[in-house]
């Protein structure tokens, strides 16, 4: 048997992250009750680890924005307590007007995803109004760059052109330079959806109805206006997109699944859509051979529509992707360890170590959570590394943090390390419990009950 160099670093095995991504202009109206369909959690087949969910059309009234601003939006919280006890963490948001873009993680993804940068770009009024425009969120998903952009374009039939222009608006003004991040057209991949109002041309209201119905649409598909612009332009047309086997998603009388019946009539529309785009590949040619890409590859579980809903106009649309990839990130930047028994009575030590690459900062503050947080800022205690440090000697840190305020309880426990620099969660513990106060004197010391 060959011996085994054990001081060779071992090469990362590929994995495998389910990603689902819901878009859905939902009309200024509240949450339902369910939406265990919208987010597929009684399909037994999906482990999902990340959710994006694009929203359009929430009601952005001044009385409303204000609450918005000052609290939590319906929304948001209401995706949150759906999401948090099935440990899933609010890793990012970002909203203009009435759009709102929120992605969501498993704890254990949290120290390899980092965000970058969050932007919006009006386009509505010459770009002054952000009724219309995208809003994008760039990250970092184990070392690979991802942007996703949520979009609410112009409608109408007849202005496919300026949906077209406002499509190649929102993509320029993604631009990173400030923050040292390459072109997004060099970003690993690109997530690209919302209420994008492309109807389809030429055919009349009863033709559009009656091939709804019989489910016949490939007639339609050919009259799609997003489907023919993809023919035309190169750019575009790098935009994948599954196959549209659901019933037009535009538009609905609300609070049924009857198309529109109102005076105006609109004619039935795939407005809502999803679309993705992977990192084009450098050439070869006979002097400059190309390398081999690192192990990245998205593939299309579902495409679908969720009709059961009837709050809005439009029906939500979601997809679910399988991402395989080699990660260019193993191993988190920060690895952190509870020391001993933690109890109720005393200032407890959390020790620390640090990659050799990582940029400290005085700054960087350990949080202390329920298992079950809904965000990074729901932690039940913090302290500032720089300020309450115990000692550091051979790349092991240690600091110490007060628990005596917290309520004694029988949930667990979860440590975060937030760095400042990178506006990310960069080290998390395994869950552990804290003893409550009366423990020493009930039990025998030495019985750790640490769940490491």
């Amino acid at each position: 048997m060959a011996a085994v160099d054990l001081l060779k670093p071992t090469e990362p095995r590929d994995q495998k992250f389910s990603i689902h991504v819901a878009t859905w202009n939902v009309a200024s109206a509240a949450p339902p009750l369910d939406l265990n369909d919208l987010l597929q959690l009684n399909n037994q087949n999906l482990n999902v680890d990340i959710y994006i969910i694009g929203l359009q059309e929430m009601n952005c009234g001044i009385r409303s924005l204000l609450y918005d601003t000052a609290f939590e939006d319906p929304w948001s919280s209401f995706f949150m307590d759906v999401l948090s006890p099935l440990s899933f963490i609010k890793v990012s948001c970002v909203r203009m007007q009435g759009l709102l873009l929120l992605v969501f993680a498993k704890h254990q993804h949290l120290p390899f995803i980092q965000i970058l940068s969050t932007k919006s770009t009006p386009t509505g009024l010459f770009g002054y109004w952000g009724n219309k425009g995208g809003v994008n969120i760039c990250l970092k998903l184990y070392g690979y760059y991802v942007s996703i952009i949520n979009c609410h374009l112009p409608p109408h039939l007849a202005n496919n052109d300026q949906r077209l222009e406002h499509f190649d608006r929102i993509l320029e003004m993604q631009n990173f330079e400030e923050h040292d991040i390459p072109n997004i057209l060099d970003h690993d991949l690109i997530f690209w959806f919302g209420d994008m109002n492309f109807r389809i041309e030429d055919f009349g209201l009863h033709f559009v109805r009656e091939s709804i119905k019989n489910q016949c649409y490939g007639e339609l598909w050919e009259k799609d206006q997003l489907s023919i612009a993809k023919k035309r332009d190169p750019l575009l047309r790098e935009f994948q997109e599954g196959p549209l086997l659901f019933p037009p998603t535009y538009k609905f009388d609300r609070n049924s699944s009857n198309y529109d019946t109102s005076e105006k009539k609109r004619k039935p529309a795939w407005t809502d859509r999803i679309l993705w785009r992977l990192k084009r590949q450098p050439q070869a040619s006979l002097h400059t051979p190309s390398q081999p890409a690192p192990h990245f590859s998205l593939s299309l579980r579902s495409y679908i529509s969720h009709m059961m809903y009837c709050i809005s106009d439009h029906k939500p649309v979601t997809c679910t992707f399988d991402l395989e990839m080699k990660p260019l990130v193993s191993a988190p930047l920060i690895t952190l360890i509870p020391e001993g028994l933690w109890t109720m009575e005393n200032d407890m030590v959390i020790s620390y170590s640090l990659a050799p690459d990582f940029l400290y900062s005085p700054w960087d503050w350990i949080g202390l959570y329920k298992v079950g947080l809904r965000h990074i800022n729901d932690y039940m205690t913090y302290v500032w590394v720089g300020d309450n440090q115990v000692s550091s000697s051979d790349g092991l840190n240690q600091v110490y943090i007060n628990i005596s305020d917290i309520p004694e309880t029988e949930d667990q426990f979860l440590l975060c390390y937030y760095s400042n620099n990178l506006h990310s969660v960069v080290g998390i513990s395994k869950p552990f419990q804290i003893q409550p106060r009366s423990y020493f004197g009930e039990d025998a010391v030495g019985q750790a009950h640490l769940q490491m």
